[in-house]
């Protein structure tokens, strides 16, 4: 009976171990997608599985082949979407730094004051001519695009940025990145968008500011170094000559919409 127990403890220890392993792993995995485009990958392939789930136990014979069918092109096609995440995990586990603390990330706790920010920036910079382009961070994480910048985690502010954007300065070619009420990172590359159809005057800027909201839910303000226009990127478009007014309420919309969006919102979309 002893060696029962014994044999018993040992079972419930490595159980526990095997478990807690698990977790870190997968906690650690969440982490590092956390705040990419691939995070929203993962979401959309829980949805499925839920669905699947429920298609099973109400046995709707169709539905249920074709997500299997869905679920099983995805064993393939994951390893090759997660490659860069699945890359940086391998880095990390190999320099020892994968079972890391992760720091909270500060959430949106004066958007107004930000609107505002923003808006004096933008128009400090376009009286004179001082290029730039700042992102603001939404719904689809941009971390990927925020390591190929400098970390900063600075709170937004007119004379900030406008000192980030100051020519011959070393952060005033690349992108802004805006997370909540924080400077993320500053001189971040952006991909160009590859749209035949973009009028040619248009600069490195503004095709950056087009090509990384065609992919993501990013807001982006660009002001233009030869006019001192002010140009807003939203989901592939590009609205330029915007004035004070325009840009003020615009802004104040869209942050609004997110606000909005993310107090009513469905399971999936933490």
């Amino acid at each position: 009976m002893a060696e029962f127990l014994s044999q018993y403890r040992n079972f419930e220890l490595r159980s526990a171990i095997d478990i807690v392993v698990v977790a870190l792993v997968f906690y650690q995995f969440y982490m590092l997608i956390k705040r990419t485009r691939a995070v929203q990958l993962v979401k959309g392939v829980m949805v499925l599985v839920t669905v699947s789930l429920l298609a099973r136990y109400f046995k709707l014979v169709t539905i249920s082949w074709l997500l299997d069918a869905l679920l099983q092109m995805f064993v393939i096609a994951i390893p090759v979407v997660f490659q860069p995440e699945l890359r940086k995990a391998l880095e990390q586990l190999g320099r020892g730094n994968f079972f890391t603390r992760h720091p909270l990330v500060p959430g949106v706790d004066n958007s107004g004051q930000v609107v505002e920010e923003l808006v004096r920036c933008s128009q400090v910079l376009s009286k004179n001519r001082i290029g730039a382009l700042i992102v603001l961070e939404r719904k689809t994480g941009i971390q990927d695009f925020v390591e190929t910048g400098i970390k900063i985690d600075g709170v937004v502010s007119s004379e900030f940025l406008v000192n980030i954007f100051i020519p011959n300065t070393p952060l005033h070619d690349g992108a802004v990145i805006i997370r909540g009420d924080r400077v993320a990172a500053a001189g971040c590359f952006l991909p160009l968008s590859e749209n035949p159809n973009i009028q040619k005057e248009l600069g490195t800027r503004h095709r950056a500011a087009i090509g990384l909201t065609e992919i993501t839910d990013a807001l982006i303000i660009v002001v233009s170094e030869e006019t001192g226009a002010i140009s807003v990127g939203i989901d592939g478009t590009l609205t330029r000559s915007v004035d004070e007014k325009m840009l003020r309420e615009l802004l104040l919309r869209e942050l609004e919409i997110k606000n909005i969006s993310s107090s009513a919102i469905p399971f999936w979309r933490w």
